[in-house]
């Protein structure tokens, strides 16, 4: 049976008891049918795993005995912040889950003018909570030991003003021929904007370019919006980060 992967923000250490309530706990007991003496790795965040025994499990909560500590290699050295304007549907959903995949950090959830998506803030509380869950299944799934940060939803106007000057930001634009091989010096934080299904409008892709994002195209077709994350992240793993590395 493969040892599953699960993510709690108790805090943890060896030898100590955990004891897992809620859903990770149903998961555990309904869905995989894991019982007293059955192992699982813990993770919160720390970068790296902790083995763990169930000890006694209710149908509401899991004992647990954390016997080893593991370190990992599944984090990318570079860091990676993705802006994705929203999308409807589950669109936005397969692009936080993938692009946790592909090993992204962050994630900001933008409104922009073409945007679809129009959330109240009672809403938007609830949206960011399912896509924080979306983010944390992903990272279980893919064997990650940190959980990507899904920020407050914010205008691409405020997202571009607020990222820093000195890491390298790209703005997917598919009419620009701006080659990421021709960047010498290989970066340690991309930020990297994808716009909606209708595209950034032309005033978004000149405020981005004015402050100093790099508008760059990553192939000659026309990608999805929830297609795009997934396509760059892994050029991006390739070219600084960790795919090479395992080829």
């Amino acid at each position: 049976m493969r040892v599953p992967n699960i993510y709690t923000d108790l805090t943890l250490s060896l030898q100590a008891e955990a004891i897992l309530e809620g859903q990770a706990a149903q998961h555990l007991v309904k869905v995989l049918r894991m019982t007293v003496g059955n192992q699982l790795r813990l993770f919160n965040n720390t970068n790296c795993f902790y083995l763990a025994e169930i000890t006694a499990h209710t149908k509401k909560t899991v004992s647990l005995n954390i016997i080893a500590i593991e370190n990992s290699s599944c984090e990318s050295t570079l860091h990676t912040h993705l802006g994705q304007v929203m999308s409807r549907g589950d669109r936005m959903d397969y692009a936080i889950q993938k692009s946790t995949e592909m090993g992204v950090n962050e994630i900001t959830p933008l409104t922009s003018e073409f945007c679809e998506l129009k959330l109240n803030p009672e809403r938007a509380t609830k949206r960011r909570l399912h896509w924080q869950q979306i983010a944390i299944s992903a990272a279980e799934q893919c064997g990650r030991p940190n959980v990507p940060t899904i920020h407050p939803i914010r205008s691409v106007e405020d997202w571009i003003a607020a990222v820093d000057s000195q890491q390298l930001s790209l703005v997917l634009h598919h009419r620009d021929t701006q080659k990421l091989s021709g960047i010498i010096n290989a970066p340690k934080h991309v930020n990297l904007l994808i716009g909606p299904e209708g595209g950034l409008s032309q005033n978004e892709i000149t405020l981005a370019s004015n402050t100093n994002f790099i508008a760059s195209t990553f192939g000659p077709r026309v990608l999805r919006t929830e297609t795009a994350p997934v396509a760059c992240l892994s050029i991006l793993q390739w070219l600084w980060g960790d795919f090479q590395s395992q080829s």
